[in-house]
């Protein structure tokens, strides 16, 4: 009897410990303090997310200013300075007045005076009218070669306007477009440039040609004077007529 009561003694002693374990275990999950650290973890993903979207953010702003500093493949500049040039040795080369404004005005003293003095010779005359159709010549010739080799390079402004346009429509960044459009106006001044030579030589030999005109009607002035002022007198003498006064 006595065992039996120490055996249902230890049964009941083992029962309490593992009662009491148990609830020694439950009491280890806090439930608030499970809230607090998933809060935290919550606010942590958060502040990840976000340095991740900022880094993302940099990166495509990077992307975009590497695209923005990335250089037109396109340079017309050279095409439109050599036609430049072409225009430019054209005018080089006229054999008329010169485009420099006191050459010109002395060259053109010289050949178109107000008023010959009685001291040039007739020679003299002559060359210059000679010299001055030829200025005329040259003139016109140059106003022509001109206009020819404008219209020539608006073959080429076309096709460097049609690549301008393009490589503007298809810029990747703000320094393509910019480019693009500086060589546009760059394309437009050169053709104000061509217009202005054009005008300058075609006004050159209008001028000249009327210039021309007018020294004609000196020199004829001149000749027309001379001519009046050195012929013989004339003077009247008896004649005889046949079987008068004679044998």
């Amino acid at each position: 009897m006595k065992r039996v009561a120490l055996s249902a003694g230890g049964a009941l002693a083992i029962g309490l410990a593992v009662t009491g374990s148990v609830r020694a275990q439950m009491a280890v999950f806090d439930p608030a303090n499970f809230q607090q650290n998933l809060l935290t973890a919550t606010r942590t993903l958060e502040q990840v997310h976000q340095q991740v979207q900022q880094l993302q953010n940099e990166a495509q702003m990077l992307a975009n200013q590497a695209r923005n500093l990335q250089p037109l493949d396109l340079d017309s500049l050279t095409r439109l300075r050599a036609a430049l040039a072409r225009t430019e040795q054209l005018l080089d080369e006229a054999r008329d007045l010169s485009f420099d404004v006191t050459q010109a005005q002395r060259e053109f003293a010289r050949l178109y005076p107000e008023r010959y003095s009685g001291e040039v010779t007739s020679g003299q005359l002559q060359a210059d009218a000679q010299e001055r159709w030829t200025g005329s010549l040259e003139a016109l010739r140059t106003a022509i070669r001109l206009q020819a080799q404008v219209v020539e390079n608006v073959a080429d402004d076309e096709t460097v306007l049609t690549d301008l346009v393009g490589a503007s429509q298809s810029a990747a960044g703000a320094l393509q477009a910019a480019q693009a459009t500086n060589q546009l106006l760059a394309l437009q001044a050169k053709q104000l440039i061509q217009a202005q030579q054009l005008h300058a030589a075609h006004g050159r030999a209008t001028a000249l040609e009327q210039a021309r005109t007018v020294a004609a009607e000196e020199r004829a002035r001149e000749l027309r004077r001379r001519f009046m002022t050195s012929r013989t007198p004339y003077t009247s003498e008896s004649v005889r007529l046949f079987g008068e006064g004679g044998d």
